[in-house]
């Protein structure tokens, strides 16, 4: 259950420098996306924490990640990502781990498994990929082994608006002409959303992403 470039997975620190870091995106999102951060005191401070959200933009990491002044979460990234040094060694200041890009997403989901088990809070995108038309696809079945082995809370997330500010299609994003904003379901937790199996389990986080980004939607923000 280790990730590509490691034997073992620490707990992942609020540092310094990780909180300089995430200040500063929480200022880039708010000056050029007049970002809105809605329910962020649902997120509970401490212990292995499962945090999913729909997933529409590059935009998506940061702007769920950096109103979360608490703690710090993991990130996943693809193990080619890490091979040019300065890069990689940028991507571990921002606590993202290496997956390994030939086990496909059994390397993805042994590696979320080894972070919760260590008491990590880890966001991932059960959709897989961005969203080629912005709307709420499908979460991938291996997340139901996730949310069987992870033994933790699990956060619905949703955000709404980077897909207009960076589409899948745009190589950069769109500054200063479109709003982005997340809003925080409240933890799940683990025996009451595994209580009808993991299928059912993965059904109704995708009910309560689409749940919340209809609220998020509906307040006009």
């Amino acid at each position: 259950m280790s990730p590509a470039a490691d034997d073992t997975l620490p707990v992942i620190r609020n540092t310094r420098y990780y909180r300089f870091c995430r200040r500063l995106v929480w200022l880039v999102n708010l000056v050029f996306f007049r970002a809105r951060w809605l329910h962020v005191d649902r997120v509970p401070l401490t212990g292995p924490l499962l945090i999913v959200a729909n997933h529409v933009s590059f935009l998506d990491p940061p702007l769920i990640g950096c109103a979360i002044r608490a703690r710090a979460l993991a990130y996943l990234a693809r193990s080619g990502l890490f091979r040019f040094k300065p890069l990689g060694m940028l991507l571990r200041s921002f606590n993202s781990v290496p997956v390994a890009e030939s086990g496909g997403d059994v390397a993805a989901m042994r590696t979320v498994i080894a972070l919760l088990q260590a008491g990590n809070a880890v966001l991932i995108f059960p959709e897989g990929s961005r969203s080629p038309d912005g709307n709420l696809h499908e979460f991938k079945r291996g997340v139901a082994l996730i949310l069987r082995k992870a033994l933790c809370p699990v956060l619905p997330v949703a955000v709404d608006g980077p897909f207009r500010a960076w589409p899948r299609h745009r190589r950069f994003p769109i500054l200063l002409r479109h709003r982005v904003a997340a809003i925080y379901g409240h933890p799940i937790p683990h025996d009451e959303l595994l209580a009808c199996g993991p299928d059912a389990a993965l059904e109704r986080l995708h009910a309560e992403v689409a749940r919340l980004l209809a609220e998020l939607q509906e307040l006009q923000w």
